[in-house]
């Protein structure tokens, strides 16, 4: 599906400008996902797309292949949104080295394995709806989006401790919120 993406790109550059919105579409629900994940707020997240895309397209020629599209996408997205934030003074806490020493990362999420095949994405959903920002782009993006830590370590810019302990205490949160919805 990536490899598509590059037809599009090369298209772009070589002067046919609509082909820009393939892409546009294709990533649309995911660029606007991401930052209303870090927004929390549809106006200014429809915003930070908008000027993701504008930025995208700005920027195509500098692309250079050696992630997928979709990561140096969703990485404007993301740096563009926190810049955002930035200007409104909010600040995020780092976490610190020491503490990523005290969580497993890889531990499973028992109470979503009893969940119905039918029932799961609705109550998954539901739960990511109330994890703080951050964790529910992270949840979004390595789960929903499948991108592994490195790939979410290039969108974020965070390490890959903070992103694997950050993940670990979603999952907890997720598991709590989804056997409170069960």
């Amino acid at each position: 599906m990536e490899n598509h993406d590059q037809i599009h790109i090369d298209r772009v550059l070589k002067g046919d400008h609509a082909a820009f919105g393939i892409l546009v579409e294709k990533y649309k629900r995911m660029v606007y996902t991401v930052a209303l994940k870090i927004m929390d707020n549809a106006a200014d997240a429809e915003d930070i797309a908008q000027e993701s895309f504008v930025k995208a397209y700005r920027q195509l020629h500098t692309f250079e292949g050696k992630s997928k599209f979709s990561t140096w996408l969703y990485t404007i997205v993301y740096r563009t949104a926190v810049s955002k934030l930035k200007e409104n003074n909010l600040e995020t806490q780092p976490i610190t080295p020491e503490i990523t020493d005290q969580y497993a990362p890889d531990r499973t999420m028992s109470a979503v394995e009893e969940l119905q095949a039918s029932d799961q994405q609705r109550y998954v959903r539901a739960a990511i709806q109330r994890l703080p920002k951050m964790e529910a782009l992270l949840i979004t993006l390595y789960y929903l989006e499948e991108n592994s830590v490195k790939e979410i370590q290039e969108i974020t810019g965070l390490t890959t401790e903070n992103i694997k302990v950050r993940l670990f205490r979603a999952r907890k949160k997720l598991e709590e919120w989804l056997q409170f919805l069960m």
